[in-house]
C-alpha cells in the first residue's frame, strides 16, 4: 500500500483523488491546499473539460488535511507527493519534494518555461525518488493502442497524423488560466498534449512550423503545428481554447497507415476509435477500459511497488514538450520554421 498526498485541490486535484480510489494499492493518505481544504470531511468539484462534477467524502480521522506541504515533505509515511497546483508553482514543490526524498508526480505543463522544466528535470536526475510528469495522454486507452500500432507498424508506416484538442474556454481557474504569464495560455495547458505525444510516436521533431493567436489568455490561445519527423510523415496538430459557447471539450486524430487509417473523435463515446483496413468493412475498436488518469497514476504506482523508475514517460520527456510548444510559439511570432 503506498500513501499518497494530493496537493492542490481543484480539478485535476480532484480528478486523480477519483482515479486512486479505484486503485488497490493507493491509499489516500494526505490532502493539501493553500486555501481549500474539506468542510466536514466533503470536498467540492470544481468543473472540469472531463469527469463529473461528484463531491468527494473523506474520513478525516485517517487522511492529513494541510495548507502547508512542507509538514508532508517532513512525515516519514507519506510516500508519493502528486503536484496538482498552477503551473507556476511546480518547479519550487516539486524541486522541494524531491529533495526531501519523496516519490512525485507533477501534473502538466512540467513547468511554465523550458528552463524551468529542465530545472526540475536536473533534480530528478539526482533525487532518491521517482518522478513522472503526468502525460495522461500517453496511457489514454485510445492513443495507447494507436501508439503500438505505429511501434509495431501493424498497418505499415505512417503516411500521415493529424491530432486535435479543442474546447470553448476554461470555465473553471480562470484567473490562472486566462493569464498566460502563469498558464501559457492553451498552447502550453491544453496543447501540450498532443506536442508530446507527438514526439512519442515519431521521436522528438526536428522542426516546427505553427500559426496561431492570443485571444483570452496574452499567450497562444488557439494553435496549428506541422511537424518535421523522422521518417517524412506529415504530422500536425491544432489546440484551442477558443471554440464558441456549448461546444464543449473535443479531442481527436486521424492516422493514414499505408495500408489502413485509423480515427478517434472523443465525443462518438464507444463507437469513438474506429479503423479502416484495406477491402474490408469499417470496424470499432475496443479498447481498455478507464482513462489516461487511472493508467498514469496506476503505472507510477506499480512503478514504486517494484522500484523501477518510470519510463513511459520521463523528466526529460516532460521538459522536451514544454521545448516544443515554446518553438511552436517561435514561430507564431516569427512566421518561419523554426528547429529543434
Amino acid at each position: 500500500m503506498i500513501n499518497v498526498a494530493v496537493v492542490g485541490l481543484g480539478f485535476m486535484g480532484i480528478t486523480h483523488l477519483k482515479a486512486y480510489r479505484n486503485l488497490p494499492n493507493a491509499r489516500i493518505a494526505a490532502l493539501c491546499d493553500a486555501q481549500r481544504l474539506p468542510v466536514d470531511g466533503v470536498l467540492a468539484a470544481p468543473g472540469g473539460n472531463i469527469g463529473s462534477d461528484d463531491t468527494l467524502s473523506f474520513d478525516m480521522t485517517q487522511v492529513k488535511a494541510t495548507h502547508h506541504l512542507d509538514e508532508l515533505l517532513a512525515d516519514p509515511t507519506i510516500d508519493l507527493i502528486d503536484i496538482c497546483v498552477p503551473t507556476l508553482a511546480h518547479p519550487r514543490l516539486a524541486i522541494a519534494a524531491l529533495q526531501a526524498g519523496k516519490h512525485v508526480i507533477c501534473e502538466k505543463p512540467l513547468a511554465r518555461t523550458a528552463t524551468a522544466a529542465r530545472e526540475i528535470a536536473a533534480a530528478a536526475a539526482s533525487a532518491k525518488g521517482y518522478f513522472m510528469p503526468a502525460m495522461c495522454i500517453r496511457f489514454w486507452p485510445e492513443y495507447a493502442w494507436l501508439k503500438q500500432a505505429i511501434a509495431q507498424q501493424s498497418y505499415g508506416r505512417v503516411l500521415a497524423a493529424r491530432f486535435r484538442r479543442v474546447s470553448e474556454p476554461p470555465a473553471w481557474g480562470r484567473e490562472h488560466f486566462f493569464d498566460g504569464a502563469k498558464s501559457g495560455g492553451a498552447i502550453l495547458d491544453l496543447h501540450i498534449h498532443d506536442a508530446d505525444f507527438v514526439q512519442y510516436c515519431f521521436g522528438r521533431p526536428q522542426a516546427v512550423f505553427a500559426q496561431g493567436f492570443s485571444y483570452y489568455s496574452g499567450a497562444i490561445d488557439h494553435v496549428v503545428a506541422q511537424y518535421q519527423v523522422a521518417g517524412g510523415a506529415a504530422v500536425s496538430a491544432e489546440g484551442s481554447w477558443v471554440m464558441g459557447e456549448g461546444h464543449g471539450f473535443e479531442m481527436a486524430f486521424s492516422v493514414i497507415f499505408e495500408n489502413a487509417m485509423l480515427d478517434f473523435n472523443s465525443n462518438r463515446g464507444a463507437e469513438g476509435l474506429r479503423l479502416f483496413e484495406k477491402d474490408q468493412a469499417a470496424r470499432t475498436i475496443a479498447c481498455a477500459p478507464g482513462d489516461g488518469y487511472l493508467a498514469e497514476l496506476g503505472y507510477m504506482l506499480d512503478c514504486i511497488t517494484h522500484q523501477q523508475a518510470p519510463t513511459t514517460v520521463t523528466a526529460s520527456d516532460g521538459a522536451s514538450a514544454v521545448e516544443i510548444c515554446e518553438a511552436e510559439a517561435e514561430s507564431i511570432r516569427s512566421g518561419q520554421l523554426v528547429a529543434l
